[in-house]
């Protein structure tokens, strides 16, 4: 008699479309699927992107078993857990019956590193397979990098445009250029009508995992109450037609900017969901982009919307597999302070920080812009150790997986791959967070104060950063006008500067 598959379904799998439950069928297959400890703590994961993932989880496998699969799952409470997904596996496997291991590739290169080690002492073959939920393979990215001396996500993503045939008239893209961002940087008011995201009251699932995360994980970073993410495929599609509806329109005008105590503004708050698996990639790109020909929302909206998920999500994705090894181990800019304690409190007199950090800690997310410009300049002008930048955006955002949080901190955010990903460090000083928010009027500290006690930390530490990495970054033709400006100041200027960013960094720990 034939043995049966065990279908292995990671946690950010949750699609019906998966390619290893296409590759076999209800009738001989048993699907595995497990919360571990080994996934819980390999960095501080936020309390409630633990309980979304898990909650999710219980609500997929709940809906394969009424699809008719033979669904074994493994609670991260349960008695004989072994706290891995490799042990959970090599454990069922113990019983016999199986003729092979079906799993679609893991994302992260972790998991991945883990079953190809531990399969090997298995009795039966481990099959893994393409996620084809992606729209752009690793073979296919690695032919499109091949030869090229930069990488820039902007010619892959016109790439991506031809591929999908998303806003392109023939092969002409829609309004005549690939690009609207310029159309995309108008500063936010507090006048302005903000929709929400669509929310969710938790069921009992929900309030379940709730619970059990509180009790075996309560030490963890954030916080749980006011859970109401959606968890299950019909709610992910409901948000995804909401926002369409109500915040789509402004989206593009409005999407760097920062507003004290709108923690949305007009984005979607849709990564979570394409990233576990609940929504499908593509279909929201077609979604938005019938927004647009039906005259719904603005071409500026439509194309930058797209462009995050085409554009720079598959970029990330293949910046990641393209260095399998030690990428997040690069530290170009030699940076090696540690991560201050306000990032997991959100305890600093800097209202920009302790707004994004904030809403960090009470909702997991928080909008690129926040993430690139507040608190990942921050880091980089302070000299932070960039992997433990980059262990903490993993830890603390709803949506955050290595494969694409990884490139987006370690080549984007920190420039600790020496330009490989960016083709400069996206480094600011106060001016230009006064310039997309409202933090600055009510902030401890005065944005138009350049040096001493009482100025913006960000604008000493923006020439400090400069200076201390002219040998490296002075050669960079985005940063020439910069080093022109800092090499007319007076030495007493620059000293001041200097002087200021020291006693900064002195007191760091009590911004």
């Amino acid at each position: 008699m034939q043995g049966k598959d065990l279908i292995v379904i990671l946690g950010d799998q949750l699609s019906h479309t998966l390619s290893a439950l296409e590759a076999s069928s209800a009738g001989n297959s048993v699907v595995l699927m497990a919360e571990v400890a080994e996934e819980t703590s390999y960095v501080w994961h936020h309390k409630k992107k633990l309980a979304f993932v898990f909650s999710a989880m219980r609500h997929f496998s709940q809906a394969l078993s009424a699809d008719g699969w033979d669904v074994r799952y493994r609670r991260l409470d349960d008695e004989h857990n072994c706290g891995s997904l490799t042990g959970e596996v090599s454990a069922l496997l113990v019983d016999g019956g199986f003729e092979r291991v079906v799993m679609t590739e893991a994302g992260e290169q972790r998991v991945s590193a883990a079953f190809e080690a531990v399969s090997k002492d298995w009795a039966v073959p481990l099959v893994v397979l393409p996620d084809t939920r992606f729209l752009a393979t690793h073979e296919a990215f690695t032919s499109w990098a091949d030869g090229r001396k930069q990488l820039r996500m902007e010619y892959f993503y016109r790439e991506m445009r031809r591929k999908t045939g998303l806003l392109m008239q023939g092969d002409q893209p829609e309004g005549g250029q690939w690009n609207f961002d310029a159309d995309n940087r108008k500063p936010a008011k507090a006048d302005l009508f903000m929709p929400q995201p669509f929310r969710v009251e938790p069921d009992a699932i929900t309030q379940d995992v709730l619970e059990m995360v509180e009790r075996e994980r309560g030490a963890h970073f954030g916080v749980l109450d006011g859970f109401w993410f959606a968890v299950e495929r019909p709610q992910a599609l409901e948000a995804l037609e909401q926002f369409t509806r109500e915040a789509l329109p402004r989206f593009g005008d409005y999407q760097d900017a920062m507003l004290t105590g709108e923690p949305f503004l007009y984005h979607s708050v849709l990564a979570q969901y394409i990233n576990i698996g609940l929504l499908d990639p593509l279909e929201v790109c077609r979604r938005v982009e019938r927004a647009y020909y039906e005259g719904q929302a603005p071409l500026n909206a439509v194309e930058g919307f797209i462009r995050q998920i085409i554009g720079w999500r598959e970029y990330m994705r293949g910046i990641y597999w393209l260095k399998p090894e030690g990428y997040t181990d690069q530290n170009f800019l030699g940076a090696r302070r540690d991560l201050p304690q306000f990032y997991w409190t959100g305890e600093t007199g800097m209202a920009c920080m302790a707004a994004a950090i904030g809403q960090t800690r009470q909702e997991a997310y928080a909008h690129h812009i926040q993430r690139l410009m507040v608190t990942g300049n921050f880091a980089m002008l302070a000299g932070i150790d960039p992997k433990q930048v980059h262990e903490w955006y993993l830890a603390v955002y709803a949506d955050a997986y290595e494969w694409v949080e990884a490139p987006n901190v370690i080549g984007m955010s920190q420039f600790a791959d020496g330009g490989f990903l960016g083709s400069k460090p996206y480094a600011a000083s106060g001016n230009y967070i006064n310039k997309m928010s409202d933090h600055c009027a009510g902030c401890k500290y005065s944005v138009s104060q350049k040096t001493g006690k009482g100025a913006c930390p960000f604008n000493a530490l923006y020439w400090d950063f400069l200076a201390r990495n002219e040998g490296k970054l002075r050669g960079n033709p985005r940063l020439g006008q910069m080093y022109a400006t800092w090499g007319r100041m007076s030495e007493i200027k620059q000293q001041e500067y200097l002087q200021s960013a020291e006693k900064t960094l002195e007191e760091i720990e009590t911004l």
